[in-house]
């Protein structure tokens, strides 16, 4: 067997490497806790990735959601303050249901998943066997030999902990692990959410202080197209798409619901036959 390396010389998952001694490099070689800091750090950045999914959510809910109420009512009369009233009372009840809304769905989401684990757990309780089984069978639907399919199923059905956690995964398509942070909390994700919704709220109102024209609805428009673009830009770090192509297909969305906001505010007035100032 090799000598244990230098975990900086350690191989990329998908790489090759040749120590400094000319041996290739065998499962032997990668130090325990090396192991441990790679898996914490990989686990966190799903945990990241999970933050990162209510933040542009609930911004670009924001942005378009509050950009389609305050073209359409800028599209249907010239009154600042209305416009204001309705920009603001459309964020401000945003952030509440769009936070309310992500903690009661992610709660309920744990709850089914819990349940469905402890059917699991039952099952590998009291049929561990035709959970083995079942095991073997998602093994060999994967392309693994059936020798070795039954071999590895029945090592981990030896371990009734490992034998629930591949099944739960292999089956279920979960997580299970009592000290799984990947996951978040639907409180923190409903803070999250709240946060962004109304930060992005905010942008297509502010122009409106300084007047009700058409300039001030060119400039609520222009600052929202941006604050969407940039935002899409900045998600394509994680998403490894392109930062213009991942921009645009966010700005070009909000373009639809501002122009179409304001379309209907124009239109609907007119053919409900009401006079607006």
């Amino acid at each position: 067997m090799s000598q244990p390396i230098d975990p900086d010389d350690l191989p990329p998952p998908n790489g090759e490497h040749v120590p400094p001694g000319g041996e290739p490099v065998t499962p032997d070689d990668y130090p325990a806790d090396w192991i441990s800091d790679r898996i914490e750090q990989d686990r966190k950045q799903i945990s990241l990735l999970g933050e990162i999914r209510e933040i542009v959510f609930g911004a670009q809910d924001g942005l378009v959601s509050t950009l389609a109420v305050v073209a359409t009512v800028a599209g249907a009369t010239n009154d600042q303050l209305a416009i204001l009233i309705a920009g603001l009372a459309s964020a401000i009840a945003g952030v509440f249901s769009m936070a309310v809304g992500e903690y009661l769905g992610s709660k309920s989401q744990v709850e089914i998943f819990g349940s469905w684990i402890d059917e699991e757990r039952h099952e590998v309780e009291t049929r561990p066997m035709e959970s083995e089984a079942e095991l073997a069978y998602l093994f060999i639907e994967e392309g693994m030999p059936e020798d070795d399919a039954r071999e590895a199923a029945g090592i981990i059905g030896r371990h009734p902990d490992s034998l629930l956690a591949t099944m739960v995964s292999k089956e279920l398509g979960l997580i299970h692990d009592e000290n799984d942070e990947t996951s978040g909390s639907p409180f923190r994700g409903s803070l999250f959410m709240g946060a962004s919704f109304a930060l992005g709220g905010v942008v297509p109102i502010v122009p409106f202080l300084f007047g009700a024209d058409l300039v001030a609805l060119a400039w609520s428009t222009a600052a929202t197209g941006l604050t969407l673009f940039a935002l899409g830009a900045a998600k394509s770090r994680w998403t490894k798409r392109s930062w213009f192509w991942s921009g645009m297909e966010i700005l070009s969305l909000a373009a639809v619901a501002g122009v179409a906001g304001y379309l209907i505010g124009g239109v609907l007035p007119d053919m409900l036959g009401i006079v607006v100032p």
